[in-house]
């Protein structure tokens, strides 16, 4: 959400909501309504103001609110993977083992020249 950004990018910043209120010229209450997803439809004028304060894109705010729904979807797919695995019977401590046939199979996708000419050389092709 548009408030989580601006929550985020007003504490790297340092101010405190009092100060970026004051300086976006916005009421404390509105901009706090804002953070915390109360005014989910802010205006364009307020969004511009808080953004020039903040030292930042306007569009930065819908973009971190994609990344962050692209980073919580990938969450919950992990989350639902280690789940499957641990469903199959497969315990942490084999994951290591999982890792390294992940990290061979991810190379050798990358680098398709190589099994051909190891197949070529072998007489499989």
């Amino acid at each position: 959400m548009i408030g989580n950004n601006i929550y985020e990018f007003r504490k790297k910043k340092g101010l405190t909501l009092s100060e970026l209120a004051q300086r976006a010229r916005v009421s404390k209450s509105y901009l706090s309504n804002i953070e915390r997803n109360l005014n989910r439809n802010p205006s364009i004028e307020v969004v511009k103001r808080i953004a020039a304060v903040l030292e930042v894109e306007l569009d930065i705010f819908s973009t971190s609110e994609k990344t962050n729904d692209v980073q919580q979807k990938i969450d919950q797919d992990l989350i639902d993977f280690a789940a499957e695995l641990k469903q199959t019977g497969i315990e942490k401590e084999q994951i290591k083992d999982y890792k390294t046939l992940i990290e061979f199979i991810k190379w050798k996708n990358q680098n398709p020249a190589v099994d051909k000419y190891r197949g070529k050389k072998n007489g499989l092709y």
